[in-house]
């Protein structure tokens, strides 16, 4: 394919609307086509060598049949899953890191800086390992995810023809089996805590060590877990803590288990409902309000409802007006604050309603210091005295 400027008649090229010319050859055929710029010339060729060209063309391949691009259609992982629990194995999925490269030292000159700009970068590849019961399969891909598929796939075919595991009776190694499975999905750092826990142990985490230029850091972190420590080195605090907490952790699982303590059963019994007699002299002796209340909760009905009705009297001498109400019976009580009128409300409400008197009349007047009627001023104001000489 060749492209070339057409000139004008005067032999010189077109300042403005220039045009270019494209030959395609294509075995014994050739085409020419023009356009205002190449790319638009080589379209209009290659669209009429399309048409034109006599060499059979190539047979079109049936799409490929990904099974992520289906999102209707069931992926390795799901299917892995549902045959996983039918068995009663979980299927455990472990990232392993990435194969390490081999590391050369930069050359810095000129052809080492230009190796390493325009160098194409390999491709990262995850790798992923995967547990099913005692079944072990390693998957790998260009992600995560893909990795997970093909490892899970891979146990599929392993799988499916095989039969399933018979359920074991409750016993010390299946229980173990199942603290391990556990296990799995635990970091090494939340292990050490929980054993620690368990046991009563001290845990701490400290970084001792910090070395190397700014972009190639190195950290050592100690661990103590009681009389145990170990440490860990690693290009980040994260990374140096993770390796300590797991050397540590392979000593503390010598340890000897633990001994059993079966926790008492605890027997709640049930408090029997207290069944309250109101008969007229229940509550003799109590506060009318609460004795009100209980009879109302006795009789499974609704507590009284107090109304203030009104407010009278001067400043120093007022009278409140309080009003109860019980299912349709209605009574009301005078005093002079709110506690009083609803004590008096209440005391009627109960006489209303056919039973005794909670105190007696006396009694009343003693503990208040009034009477029903208002007849003069309280003990402690003494009346003014004419004290002018005859």
């Amino acid at each position: 394919m060749v492209a070339c400027p057409q000139q004008s008649k005067a032999g010189q090229p077109e300042s403005l609307g220039k045009m270019f010319s494209v030959q395609l050859s294509l075995g014994e055929q050739t085409w020419e086509s023009e356009g205002s710029s190449i790319k638009k010339a080589q379209q209009a060729v290659a669209s009429k060598a399309l048409t034109e060209s006599t060499l059979p063309k190539p047979v079109q391949k049936p799409p490929k049949s990904n099974v992520n691009n289906n999102p209707g259609s069931i992926t390795p992982t799901v299917e892995l899953n549902g045959l996983a629990m039918k068995r009663g194995e979980p299927a455990i999925y472990r990232p392993l890191d990435p194969k390490p490269f081999p590391s050369y030292r930069a050359n810095y000159n000129f052809r080492g800086m230009y190796n390493q700009r325009y160098h194409c970068p390999m491709p990262k590849i995850f790798y992923v390992q995967l547990t099913v019961g005692n079944n072990e399969f390693f998957g790998e891909g260009k992600t995560r995810q893909a990795a997970r598929h093909n490892a899970a796939m891979k146990a599929l075919q392993a799988l499916q023809n095989e039969p399933l595991p018979e359920k074991s009776s409750q016993n010390g190694e299946s229980g173990k089996d199942m603290d391990d499975d556990k296990d799995a999905n635990k970091s090494e750092i939340s292990l050490v805590f929980e054993i620690a826990l368990k046991r009563n142990m001290p845990v701490s985490f400290e970084v001792i060590k910090e070395s190397g230029p700014p972009h190639m850091k190195s950290f050592v972190t100690r661990v103590s877990v009681g009389e145990f420590s170990a440490e860990g080195e690693g290009n980040s605090k994260k990374l140096s803590k993770k390796r300590a907490a797991t050397t540590v952790l392979q000593e503390l699982r010598k340890l000897p288990p633990l001994p059993v303590v079966e926790k008492p059963k605890l027997f709640f019994k049930k408090r029997p409902k207290t069944i309250v007699k109101a008969g007229p002299e229940y509550g003799q002796g109590m506060n009318p309000i609460s004795r009100l209340a209980q009879i109302q909760q006795a009789k499974k009905d609704k507590e009284p409802d107090y109304v203030l009705l009104s407010e009278r009297g001067m400043p120093r001498r007022r009278e409140f007006v309080m009003q109860v109400k019980v299912g349709s019976e209605v009574a009301t009580g005078t005093g002079p604050n709110k506690k009083i009128a609803k004590k008096n409300a209440a005391e009627a409400m109960l006489l209303q309603l056919g039973y005794k008197a909670s105190t007696s009349l006396q009694d009343q007047l003693d503990k208040t210091g009034e009477n029903k009627g208002w007849s003069g001023p309280k003990a402690g104001f003494p009346e003014p005295t004419n004290n002018s000489k005859g």
